[in-house]
């Protein structure tokens, strides 16, 4: 029987910078898709975003206002000391979207948002060191 551990620490911190380096690489892919996809039609007005806020029913500022959610959000995610608060408030985004999807538009895209806030969870957690430090250092 082999008295070796099962990881070296080398294996250990290879794997932290893989889980590292797929970690940004998410972020980005997410804060691409909210600046581009998502937050750009609201503020510029597309027919679709339009529309779909005419149906929510809460009035267009509403549009803005979840645009302008999105665009920091995504900003948040590209700035480490950012990214878990970013990502939390983008969770509370998402069970928005999620409730707004199966209560007024189509329930079967609710699972769009809710995979997205998994995502946001995810990243939240592994970037909570980085928050860790910036609360520490206002607390100075």
């Amino acid at each position: 029987m082999s008295t070796r551990p099962l990881t070296t620490p080398a294996t250990t911190t290879d794997r932290r910078t893989a889980v590292h380096r797929t970690l940004w690489a998410v972020q980005i892919l997410l804060a691409a898709f909210l600046l581009i996809a998502s937050a750009a039609p609201k503020f510029a007005g597309q027919r679709d975003a339009v529309e779909t806020f005419d149906q929510i029913g809460w009035g267009q500022w509403f549009r803005y206002l979840t645009g302008t959610c999105e665009a920091s959000g995504a900003i948040g995610l590209l700035i480490p000391r950012l990214a878990t608060p970013a990502a939390i408030g983008l969770i509370g985004l998402m069970i928005g979207a999620v409730l707004t999807q199966l209560l007024v538009l189509a329930p079967a895209w609710a699972l769009l948002p809710a995979s997205y806030g998994v995502l946001f969870a995810i990243i939240a957690w592994y970037r909570r060191d980085g928050f860790q430090a910036l609360v520490s250092r206002l607390r100075r």
